[in-house]
């Protein structure tokens, strides 16, 4: 095992390698990028690029600038102009020596400063963790929590009325998209059109900002303000998890170990936890790390959107808006890496929960 654990770590390296070039390649590849979008500012053709770039370092003279009475739109920038915004944001240099550079500073985990907020990536990735920690925690605990009972009752009792009801609903909870739950949610329990029961934007109330997270009372509003979009959140993924996990156990429960396992006087419950439970979890709990690391990073863009909370889904995806490439493959390397690591975890999970598998014996 311990051959085989440094074997996939050592994958890593160039599995890593091969991720960031070809994401800097596709990236290099898309038009308008940071040094168009300051020409831009510069132009006066993008206020809201220059309210995200007024905390740069970068200053020009008035004259050069959005200055109406010397506007030079028309004409174009000077070439010196030019040449400075390009060695502001790397783009000088060669597209291979940016990129080895960006792996060398990498390994340091050095990510640099992000091109439009003025502040370092890692600051801004530590700064919006908590958002996307509370959806991504949260929710893949109450999907498992709701999904493997509910999966489990629907196979021993498949075809009774509660498997149909149930199926009813599962099928409705997977054709509604999260987010479409959380716009209803909004309407009719967060000030829309009926009700006002529950806050918007941020996980806390303003006057809580400070207060220590051992007080009672901010516990209270943290979970008040993440109610609706724990919701919505957890009814959009827990139909997946609950079908796979009756159709596994209906598998086992068909095989030929658990009807001689029955034969020899077993009661139900016994041959249900002890034996078929084991083999019937197997892919679902060696899947955990990666479901909830796919929930942690992807899932959560929308609902940050819809009920304004500022996390990880919504950074990465203004990032890529405004072709700011060190939050962008900041964020890519961290998380490609946690990616790989979980993957590993995972496999290792199988060897905990069926001693039986041995990954000694297989080639990789």
């Amino acid at each position: 095992m311990s051959a085989y654990i440094a074997r996939r770590l050592l994958l890593i390296l160039p599995t890593l390698f091969g991720i960031l070039l070809i994401n800097f390649c596709i990236i290099q590849a898309a038009p308008g990028g940071p040094v168009e979008q300051m020409i831009a500012v510069i132009q006066g053709h993008d206020a809201a690029s220059a309210d995200r770039t007024s905390g740069s370092s970068v200053s020009f003279e008035n004259n050069n600038t959005t200055n109406n009475n010397d506007y030079r739109g028309a004409q174009g920038l000077p070439p010196e102009i030019i040449a400075d915004i390009k060695k502001l944001y790397g783009f000088d240099k060669p597209a291979y020596q940016r990129f080895f550079d960006m792996l060398v500073n990498y390994a340091t985990f050095d990510f640099g400063d992000s091109f439009f907020r003025n502040t370092s990536v890692i600051d801004l990735i530590l700064e919006k963790m908590p958002v996307t920690i509370s959806l991504g925690l949260w929710s893949t605990l109450l999907i498992y929590l709701i999904s493997i009972p509910m999966g489990i009752y629907k196979a021993v009792s498949h075809g009774s009325r509660f498997d149909i009801w149930t199926s009813f609903f599962v099928v409705v909870a997977s054709a509604v998209p999260s987010f479409l739950l959380g716009i209803l949610f909004i309407v009719l329990f967060a000030g829309g059109s009926f009700l006002d029961w529950f806050p918007l934007r941020g996980l806390t109330s303003p006057h809580l900002a400070d207060v220590s997270w051992f007080n009672i009372e901010k516990i209270k509003d943290y979970f008040w303000h993440l109610a609706l979009p724990l919701t919505a959140y957890t009814l959009g993924g827990f139909a997946t998890l609950t079908l796979l996990t009756k159709n596994s156990f209906l598998d086992e429960i068909n095989k030929q170990y658990v009807t001689t396992a029955k034969a020899k006087g077993l009661t139900e419950n016994t041959v249900l936890y002890k034996h078929v439970f084991r083999n019937a979890m197997l892919i679902i709990i060696s899947g955990f790390p990666a479901a909830f690391f796919s929930i942690f990073v992807t899932g959560s863009l929308l609902i940050e959107v819809i009920f304004s909370l500022d996390g990880l889904g919504l950074l990465g995806f203004e990032s890529i808006l405004n072709r700011d490439y060190p939050v962008i493959f900041g964020t890519l390397f961290i998380f490609t890496i946690f990616g790989l690591v979980i993957k590993l975890i995972s496999d290792l999970l199988y060897v905990l929960i069926d001693p039986r598998i041995d990954f000694e014996s297989r080639k990789i």
